[in-house]
């Protein structure tokens, strides 16, 4: 089945059968921090006549302890099939341009021989005592990129992000809006395990993200989804409580980015389910809207 353009019929028996799996949790439950913005009005299913797109506040990874800026939301029209893939490379560029200068990681030029750097280099004091690397798996030419912030400990031992319970119940939120696991392309920020799944200390974000930078400018997706709130705040320079950065697009650089639950912190606290189908549904609508229905043609990932 076409995964950016599902049938209705399909739409409505994924959405039946995951109203009665995901939103069995009851409503939203309230959490600290600032007062949230304004959502959408209209059903998440619609598409977006006009996506209020929240422009990052860090330009550079290192700024990411800082203070947040507030930042508000700029309206930016998705744009059609037809443009977005002139603005492809332009995005790659910027990416790469994240990049510290002196990276080695400037002269690769695919997701392979990243992946072979990454295993053969010690970055951090992490990276030695890990057990695998947890590089990223999927789709090397997806429009939609899945990110977490660290592997745990079945991750570290096969080596592939999101396994185990989290990441089956991943699979299933990805399947209820149309996408097989192996649609999209899965990393996380770290490519190492923290001991006792601690959340990344500032410097082991900055001496990483520029591999996940890497991985972007190679794939190019179209739109990104960030799970958990540390994965949301690493990336796009924040410091925000999780209800202050779901529910709206951020842009990261050219690149919408939504940010939602981590499918562990569903298995922990059922009440979360319906949010995140909430966010997800407006992820698919904007996708659809930024791809026009289209799949990306393989000349534009070369």
């Amino acid at each position: 089945m076409d995964k950016t353009h599902p049938p209705r019929i399909f739409l409505h028996q994924i959405r039946s059968a995951i109203e009665h799996e995901i939103m069995l949790g009851g409503p939203h439950v309230v959490m600290d921090g600032p007062k949230s913005k304004v959502l959408d009005p209209e059903p998440a299913t619609q598409l977006m006549p006009e996506t209020q797109l929240t422009p990052s506040t860090q330009s550079e990874p290192e700024a990411q302890s800082g203070p947040a800026r507030q930042s508000k939301p700029t309206p930016i029209e998705a744009k059609p099939t037809s443009v977005m893939q002139s603005s492809v490379t332009t995005a790659a560029e910027r990416f790469e341009a994240l990049i510290p200068d002196d990276s080695p990681l400037h002269s690769l030029r695919s997701l392979a021989e990243v992946e072979v750097w990454v295993a053969e280099s010690v970055l951090i004091p992490l990276d030695e005592a890990r057990l695998n690397p947890v590089f990223g798996v999927g789709d090397p030419k997806a429009d939609l990129m899945v990110i977490g912030e660290a592997p745990g400990a079945e991750e570290d031992r096969q080596g592939e992000p999101f396994v185990g319970r989290a990441g089956q119940l991943l699979n299933q939120i990805l399947e209820a809006i149309g996408f097989a696991r192996s649609d999209v392309y899965i990393a996380n920020i770290l490519k190492s395990r923290p001991p006792n799944n601690r959340d990344p200390l500032p410097a082991e974000i900055e001496a990483h993200i520029p591999i996940l930078h890497k991985q972007i400018s190679i794939i190019r997706p179209r739109i990104i989804l960030c799970v958990g709130k540390t994965a949301g705040n690493s990336l796009l320079g924040r410091k925000g409580s999780l209800k202050s950065l779901r529910g709206t697009f951020h842009d990261y650089h050219g690149i919408p980015v939504m940010v939602t639950y981590h499918p562990a912190a569903l298995l922990r606290n059922p009440h979360w389910k319906r949010p995140t189908w909430e966010d997800v549904q407006k992820l698919r609508a904007m996708f659809d809207k930024l791809t026009n229905g289209a799949s990306r043609p393989e000349s534009a990932n070369g």
